[in-house]
């Protein structure tokens, strides 16, 4: 007994090590991550949520930002194993919007007071770069919103032309840092080639965001401590951390979801190490769990993205089951909101939401 309430009594204290190092400088090793990762103990766990959350204080205070997501076509060139809009699934209807449909939906996240449009969608061969530059164009000479691409690997030149077009950032998750991980359940993708891209983006200008899917089958808590540091190391500007959902029309149906204690483990130590990166609390989390994106915005995310796709549409958007239930509704949401941050001393961000620059070391 004695042996094993010291055992446990050490492990507490690396932990709490652990933790203050990444509050002190925001370094971590590989080792220290897996350890916070896999910290069973409610009270440490509860450590690192505060830790987590008096860093998004720090760097990014009280603001939650929101954004405008518009999924503007289901369409995809990809088979990924675990999502919804794989090639592969003959039984989803697929669509694409309308530019029309696209700039009313611009015009209405304008109205709602909001700074941001996310233009995200498979990746369509139909969205030329011609058509995709020219919405960029008359979002922003009609409404001036930020516009933040999500649109998959494009070449080089595609991603020049969006940003001579006036976007200003991308999203790209590497959802796997393991190679392995990644070539099994992206088919035909090449994991370099993924990095590569963000890469590219960053040397471009964008502000650029990418992420990764906590609970894909096979995974380990190495596994994200990888995908955690490839973040720290490329620099991110946002990061979205999501639990793997399986979809029945996948090749993974039969497999478990993610755990949303371990997402919310994964996105504090996100925080503890890019310090102002712009977090968002995921809808996915909220898919699984109901206090979700609440859990989230106490364990260091500061930003939500309303859906404005419109309803016809919004359902079809199905990477994973649930997203539509537990998207979060236009125009009542930013309303609800309002109210629910004032009482946890949040405030609705009302700035551009860019990332706030600051030494990471500071």
């Amino acid at each position: 007994m004695e042996s094993a309430t010291s055992t446990s009594d050490g492990a507490g204290m690396e932990t709490g090590a652990a933790i203050a190092d990444a509050v002190r400088n925001g370094e971590l090793t590989r080792e220290g991550i897996v350890r916070l990762l896999e910290i069973a103990d409610p009270e440490e766990l509860q450590k690192l949520f505060i830790a987590a959350d008096a860093i998004r204080q720090r760097f990014v205070g009280s603001e939650v930002f929101l954004r405008g997501i518009v999924e503007f076509s289901n369409f995809c060139r990809r088979d990924c194993l675990y999502c919804g809009l794989r090639l592969s699934n003959r039984d989803l209807p697929r669509y694409r919007m309308e530019e029309g449909e696209i700039l009313a939906a611009a015009h209405r996240i304008k109205a709602a007071g909001i700074s941001t449009i996310v233009l995200q969608s498979g990746e369509d061969p139909c969205q030329s770069t011609v058509r995709i530059c020219r919405l960029i164009r008359r979002i922003k000479d009609e409404t001036s919103l930020v516009v933040t691409l999500s649109v998959g690997e494009r070449p080089l030149g595609d991603y020049l032309a969006f940003r001579e077009a006036g976007a200003n950032r991308y999203l790209l998750k590497q959802e796997t840092s393991s190679p392995e991980l990644y070539a099994r359940f992206r088919p035909g993708c090449r994991h370099e080639e993924r990095q590569q891209c963000l890469r590219h983006l960053k040397e471009l200008g964008y502000e650029i965001g990418t992420g990764n899917i906590v609970g894909l089958p096979g995974q380990n808590t190495a596994d994200l401590a990888a995908d955690l540091l490839f973040i720290r190391e490329i620099d991110a500007d946002m990061v979205g951390i999501g639990p793997f959902i399986a979809h029945p029309q996948t090749p993974l149906a039969p497999c478990p979801n993610g755990s949303p204690a371990m997402t919310l483990k994964v996105l504090a130590v996100a925080r503890l190490l890019t310090r102002s990166t712009n977090i968002p609390a995921t809808t996915a989390l909220a898919t699984i769990a109901p206090q979700g994106w609440r859990d989230a915005l106490q364990s260091g995310a500061n930003v939500i993205m309303p859906n404005f796709t419109p309803v016809v549409y919004r359902g079809l958007y199905e990477i994973y089951p649930g997203k539509s239930s537990a998207s979060t509704n236009v125009p009542d949401f930013p309303e609800m909101l309002e109210q629910e941050l004032r009482d946890s001393g949040r405030i609705i961000g009302t700035g551009s939401g860019f990332r706030k620059r600051q030494e990471i070391s500071g």
